[in-house]
């Protein structure tokens, strides 16, 4: 009895003395999640030129946008993520064709977020890259998509461990071939297109306000 209440002791003793579960790590979330609305600009195209009127550019309008990011996490100060972003805007040109005909631009996009916490828990820099697909859209037109890749950064600002609000910025670059042709249709009476790549690549860039929950 007395070598039984020995080990029982031992036991209790040796248990006592293991680490305890590190209470930071069991509080790293898995998941989050971030709508976000923004502002985007930028992006431009190029007209053919016509009996009439010269070669022209034609821009994208600025406009509001708005979006879905995904995370999982890698550990406490990154994680890898599923961003998608939407704008409808109107081309700004002086054709009665292109002048006001309303574009959604989309991008698909896969990456990762890297997170600097400093000295403050309370404002969290980070920068996010990543490469994806954009597509570009009208009604009554055929779609197009192309190669794409982002590059954002901004601030984290935790209200508690589980709800983050979000401000960034972010650059969307595009790779298309020079002269291509976009927003096309053809039927019955022929076909055609309205624009044309103005250059090698489209950019865009964008304000982001976001809130997370993180689970």
């Amino acid at each position: 009895m007395h070598c039984k209440r020995t080990v029982l002791m031992l036991g209790l003793i040796a248990a006592a003395s293991l680490p305890a579960p590190d209470a930071c790590a069991e509080a790293v979330p898995r998941f989050e999640i971030t709508p976000f609305v923004g502002y985007r600009a930028g992006g431009n195209f190029e007209a053919d030129a016509t009996d009439t009127t010269p070669k022209k550019s034609v821009d994208v309008r600025e406009d509001g946008s708005f979006g879905l990011d995904l995370g999982l996490y890698r550990d406490e100060h990154g994680f890898y993520e599923f961003l998608y972003s939407q704008q409808t805007a109107a081309l700004d040109s002086n054709d009665p064709q292109l002048s006001g005909l309303d574009v959604k631009i989309e991008y698909y996009q896969f990456g990762g977020t890297a997170m600097f916490p400093g000295e403050t828990d309370w404002l969290v820099p980070y920068l996010s890259m990543t490469i994806g697909a954009t597509r570009w859209s009208a009604d009554g037109f055929d779609s197009d998509t192309k190669f794409s890749g982002s590059l954002g950064g901004g601030l984290r600002i935790p209200f508690s461990d589980y709800l983050v609000a979000t401000l960034g910025l972010r650059g969307y670059l595009t790779f298309v071939q020079s002269n291509t042709s976009f927003f096309c249709v053809s039927d019955a009476e022929g076909g055609g297109c309205l624009v044309k790549s103005s250059g090698s690549t489209f950019f865009q860039a964008e304000a982001q306000l976001g809130l997370t929950l993180r689970f």
